[in-house]
Formats: C-alpha cells, sequence, structure tokens
C-alpha cells in the first residue's frame, strides 16, 4: 500500500514539473516571437537619405538635357577640337564635377538626315549601358545647339591604330594581346545591341572609325547615328532612303533592295577583323595588285592551306598569339559570307573568338564575284568600292555587279 502512494505521488509530480517546463518553454517561445516581430519592424524602417541618393543615382544614368550655356561653359567656348565629320565637330569638354567629356556639335542647318541620326543616337545608345558602348551622358536641343554629349575616350579611335595615314595617328603599336582583346570586346558590344537588348539595335555602321578606347584600350563601339531600334521577333528591318553605312564595310544587302537585318554588323564586324589582323586598309593599292584587296588575298591563302602567311604578315609572334590570328581570320571570313543566313550570329562570334566555340572550315564568301563572268576579279572594282569609302564615290561600280550577280542566282 505504502509503495502505491509513492508511485502516486512521484506521477502527480512529474505531470506538476512537466507542466511548468512546457509553460516554461512556452514563455520563452513567446518572448522570441515578440523579439523577432520587434526586430522585423527595426528593418523596415529605412533612412530616406540614402533612398534619395540611389534614386537621384538612378536619374542620373538617363540623358540629361543641356542648355547652349551650359556646353559653351563645359567646352571653354569650345577652344579644344578633337575632330570633325560629316554631321558636325567634336570638343573636348569638362562637366562641373570634373568628368571629361566628348560634345559632337551638329550642324545648326539640320536636314532630314542629321535629324534623323540626331534621334537615332538617343533613342538608342541613350537607352543602353554596357562596358564595351559608349555612354551618351546627354543632349542639347536649343534653337542656336543641337549637340550631344558623351563621355571622353583617352585614346580615340581604333583606326589611328591600324592606319598610318590618319590625321592624328599615333606610333604607338598595339601588342597583338591587346588587338584581339579589342576585337573581342567589340563583339561583345555588339552582341549586347542584337541579343541583350530589351529591343534589338542594330548599328549599320561599324568601322575602326567608330570604335573608341580608353585610356587601358578596352574598345567601346560609338556612333550610332545611323542605328536602328527593332521588335525581336521581327527578323528584318525595313531601311528608307537608300543604302547605309560605309561602302568598303556595309553590306551587301545595304545597296539592294534586299532585306536588312542585324547580320549587317556581323559584315562589318568582319571587315574590320581583316584590317585588325594586316594592320592596314582593306584596300591599298600601295601593297601590290595581288594583296592590294587583303580579304581576298586572306581567302585565297587559305583556301591554298598557307593561313601562316596571313598571320605573319602583321608580325604575330609565340604559338598563343598565332592562335588567336588563326582564329581571328576564320571568323573574319565566316562574317562577310555573301548571304546573310550563313553568317554567324555575334555570340557565336564571341564564343570563336574566345576559343569556347569549335569553328567549322568556312566558305568562299567571294565567289559572287570571282566565280563570276559579269564581274571582274582585278583590282578596279575593288579600287572603286574602297575608294568610295574614303571619298564617298564609286558606289555605282559595286551595285552593278552585285545586282548582276543577284539576277543571276
Amino acid at each position: 500500500m505504502g509503495n502505491a502512494v509513492a508511485i502516486i505521488s512521484t506521477i502527480v509530480v512529474n505531470k506538476k514539473m512537466k507542466k511548468k517546463i512546457v509553460e516554461k518553454v512556452l514563455e520563452e517561445m513567446k518572448k522570441n516571437r515578440e523579439m523577432q516581430v520587434s526586430n522585423n519592424v527595426e528593418d523596415v524602417v529605412i533612412e530616406v537619405g540614402p533612398v534619395e541618393t540611389f534614386l537621384n543615382q538612378i536619374l542620373n544614368e538617363k540623358p540629361m538635357r543641356f542648355s547652349s550655356q551650359q556646353l559653351a561653359a563645359c567646352t571653354r567656348n569650345y577652344s579644344s577640337e578633337l575632330g570633325s565629320g560629316g554631321y558636325g565637330v567634336v570638343y573636348k569638354g569638362e562637366l562641373p564635377n570634373g568628368l571629361p567629356v566628348a560634345v559632337k556639335v551638329l550642324k545648326v542647318s539640320m536636314n532630314k538626315r542629321v535629324q534623323e541620326a540626331f534621334m537615332a543616337e538617343i533613342g538608342t545608345i541613350g537607352r543602353t549601358y554596357h562596358v564595351h558602348l559608349v555612354r551618351l551622358y546627354g543632349f542639347c536641343f536649343d534653337a542656336n545647339t543641337k549637340a550631344l554629349v558623351y563621355e571622353y575616350l583617352e585614346n580615340g579611335s581604333l583606326e589611328k591604330y591600324l592606319y598610318g595615314d590618319v590625321e592624328g595617328s599615333t606610333a604607338t603599336r598595339l601588342e597583338w594581346e591587346a588587338l584581339h582583346g579589342i576585337a573581342v570586346g567589340t563583339a561583345k558590344g555588339i552582341r549586347y545591341l542584337h541579343e541583350e537588348c530589351q529591343q534589338r539595335i542594330v548599328h549599320y555602321d561599324i568601322k575602326p572609325a567608330n570604335i573608341l578606347l580608353t585610356a587601358d584600350y578596352t574598345p567601346k563601339v560609338a556612333d550610332f547615328g545611323l542605328a536602328r531600334l527593332g521588335e525581336r521577333e521581327n527578323t528584318h528591318m525595313s531601311l528608307t532612303g537608300g543604302g547605309r553605312g560605309t561602302p568598303g564595310y556595309a553590306a551587301p544587302e545595304l545597296w539592294l533592295a534586299l532585306p536588312a537585318s542585324e547580320k549587317c554588323d556581323v559584315y562589318s564586324f568582319g571587315m574590320v577583323l581583316f584590317e585588325i589582323l594586316g594592320r592596314r586598309r582593306n584596300f591599298d593599292p600601295c601593297h601590290g595588285e595581288s594583296k592590294e584587296w587583303f580579304p581576298r588575298w586572306v581567302w585565297e591563302k587559305y583556301e591554298q592551306g598557307e593561313i601562316d602567311c596571313v598571320v605573319s604578315c602583321d608580325g604575330v609572334v609565340g604559338e598563343a598569339d598565332r592562335q588567336k590570328a588563326e582564329m581571328m581570320c576564320k571568323v573574319a571570313l565566316w562574317c562577310v559570307q555573301f548571304q546573310p543566313a550563313a553568317r554567324p550570329t555575334m555570340s557565336s562570334v564571341v564564343r570563336m573568338l574566345e576559343g569556347e566555340m569549335a569553328i567549322v572550315p568556312p566558305a568562299n564568301p567571294f565567289h559572287y564575284v570571282m566565280d563570276s563572268n559579269i564581274g571582274s576579279t582585278n583590282s578596279g572594282f575593288w579600287s572603286d568600292t574602297y575608294q568610295s569609302s574614303r571619298e564617298t564615290i564609286g558606289r555605282d561600280s559595286e551595285l552593278s555587279v552585285i545586282r548582276a550577280v543577284v539576277k543571276s542566282t
């Protein structure tokens, strides 16, 4: 009997202890929940100052509108000229925060073509931001001043480092590693325009003069005056007003009544690759008839299995540099294929240049001239074509040959 009472007493005590333990645990859990809620409330409380700063930074990333007085002040009354072109003059300036800028002042008498270029610049590059695209800081559209304000790039355009006959050309010779980096960076910039923007952007004027270099030779694609926006589902864009681009770099379809697409930029990039490979203009009669049109000479050497001749003409040394030059040569031949569908996308171009994608042996990109009975393979045809890129004449000779080829195919 005594043992039974002891057992019952022990059970009652255990139940009371268990109840107290449970109550203690519940109380601790309640305190923890209250502390967690308190901490969450504290996390929600954000200072207004940093948010305002952040929002102002976001707003500043959009092109801002400058007054003519502001531009006159930042350029010191346009005292330092960087260069000039068909649309106007470029001056060096400095914003109040010390940021150097390049100010392109357009001709006051804005014809339709200049107006289209002005709107194209703001409507395309003003919507983008990429390490390999020139940044547009703002614009001016006053009664007496129409201008675009860009970031200033210390080393100017790529053409200064490829040709010896460009005003302001430098004696600095870029190492092959730098040239390869410029090619890859430029390709990434174009890839972003074609494949990564919310709307596809086609540049239509890729050439060394429109590839600018930073102090460490990082390339940035510039001059979007001919660029066009397009919806991603539209594979082709309608163009009006005749040919676009620069003869010698512009794809054949830009001079014909054929649909145009982003593959026009791929063709132009291929022509730039040839000039990087040879450190020369693609057409140069100083090199003799056999080598005066460099892309065709490159194809002939490739077809003959003598690609080392192409690589060595640039003074490339070392196995790693030789392999990069050979890749660039094959990619260039693919990019300038006559049929747009045969040209690779820019994402494929980047992968091939970086060695991440095998390069299929290219087909002859110049068969439409070299194998045609209607066109001559001599230098006269190419002389007209490439001389026009420097003097804006001779376009009709290129058109007559290509149109005849198109009709015969």
